[in-house]
């Protein structure tokens, strides 16, 4: 029983030292792959900025929701944020990210929008997300 607790423990901490390898801001540039939207959100270049704390990861791009999700130890990350208000007058939005940060601190994501107004699916936008950490600063606890 004791060796149970102790793989245990060290599969958490070796979680969590992974997880806080991703933690930084990244100059990221945005490369559209997708768009069926009759009115379309521009990115094309800006930081977005991963923290984690405990074992919930945020995912902060400006003019997006904020994203919370999990960072694997194997550098994969997935996020989500909740319904709420795009930057497009009108229509809401549900942004969701998964990718990966390589050995490197090179962030490389999948950005999806899908938008909605008044609750009826209207549209999808997606993106790839590239760009190398600036720093590696810890998340605040």
């Amino acid at each position: 029983m004791r060796t149970v607790a102790i793989v245990v423990v060290l599969v958490a901490l070796a979680a969590t030292a992974r997880a806080e390898d991703v933690v930084g801001s990244y100059d990221a540039k945005f490369d559209q792959l997708a768009n069926n939207c009759e009115h379309a959100q521009t990115l094309s270049h800006t930081t977005v900025r991963l923290d984690v704390k405990k074992t919930s990861l945020t995912v902060n791009i400006e003019t997006i929701p904020q994203m919370v999700g999990a960072a694997e130890k194997s550098g994969k990350v997935t996020a989500k944020s909740k319904l709420g208000p795009s930057i497009i007058q009108g229509i809401d939005a549900t942004y969701r990210v998964a990718g990966r940060i390589a050995d490197g601190g090179m962030l490389q994501l999948v950005l999806i929008a899908e938008y909605s107004i008044k609750g009826k699916a209207t549209c999808t936008q997606s993106w790839n997300i590239a760009g190398l950490r600036q720093d590696k600063s810890a998340a605040k606890p």
